[in-house]
């Protein structure tokens, strides 16, 4: 069973007019088998934690604490978070040209079980995974996100979480660019990662569509840099009905 606790997280970017706080004191758990979204305007800070979470080197942490299962990831290097069973899901994933999805998929499940795959199971497995991702076998030739579509990106990176199983999967607005048909796909995805039951979501967006497709457990309202409330999924649904209005006007009542 996986904890993952944030505590008090302060996190600065550099920029030409200095250092600029972006979270300012976040305070969140999640545990083995919750899915927790995380909504709020542009600009709160949702993706800014996405990525501190997962390691990036553009964010610098200036106070607070983030263990998994009472380890102190901040001081491991991104590799080593995701060995100790962090996943990120990208708002924007990469192009990777020259590496096809093929080798990408199996260097990855390498570098986080600490041995190599056998291949011919491993083939077998990442065509099936492939399969229900609406992504044919030909597609693990392809360069990773090379001219894929919005799509393909997603349903690849969720084809990831399937294929690595990582103890708690961060979402960063999966559902960003996708038809309803990808994002049925892409959510049928989650659902079976989330089904296993001892697995942990934290699931970034702006919009209600996904979550009719993933229940949440807990909904957390991110304005400026901190978590401001949270409740069930009906806040979400208040959220599509009323907008962020009243939690930006209180953030600017408070400054």
């Amino acid at each position: 069973m996986a904890t993952l606790e944030i505590h008090d997280l302060h996190v600065q970017v550099e920029t030409d007019n200095g250092p600029k706080p972006i979270l300012k004191g976040v305070d969140l758990t999640i545990r083995s088998g919750q899915t927790h979204a995380i909504m709020g305007p542009n600009g709160s800070g949702k993706s800014t934690l996405a990525y501190t979470l997962a390691g990036h080197p553009k964010y610098t942490v200036t106070g607070g604490t983030v263990t998994l299962d009472g380890q102190d990831i901040l001081a491991m290097t991104a590799d080593e978070r995701a060995r100790a069973g962090l996943f990120l899901a990208m708002q924007y994933p990469v192009e990777v040209p020259g590496v096809s999805v093929a080798n990408f998929l199996r260097t990855a499940k390498t570098a986080v079980d600490g041995q190599a795959p056998k291949i011919r199971t491993w083939t077998k497995q990442v065509n099936e995974v492939l399969g229900r991702f609406d992504l044919d076998p030909t597609f693990g030739q392809r360069s990773v996100n090379e001219g894929f579509s919005g799509g393909e990106k997603k349903r690849h990176e969720i084809a990831q979480l399937e294929l690595l199983n990582p103890k708690v999967a961060i979402l960063d607005e999966t559902d960003s660019g996708l038809d309803i048909d990808a994002l049925r796909v892409v959510s049928e995805g989650v659902n079976r990662y989330i089904e296993q039951g001892d697995r942990a979501v934290l699931l970034i967006t702006h919009y209600t569509r996904i979550l009719r497709y993933i229940k949440p457990d807990v909904v957390h309202v991110f304005v400026d840099g901190h978590m401001v409330t949270q409740g069930g999924p009906e806040l979400a649904d208040e959220l599509e009905a009323e907008g962020y209005d009243k939690y930006l006007k209180a953030a600017r009542a408070d400054v």
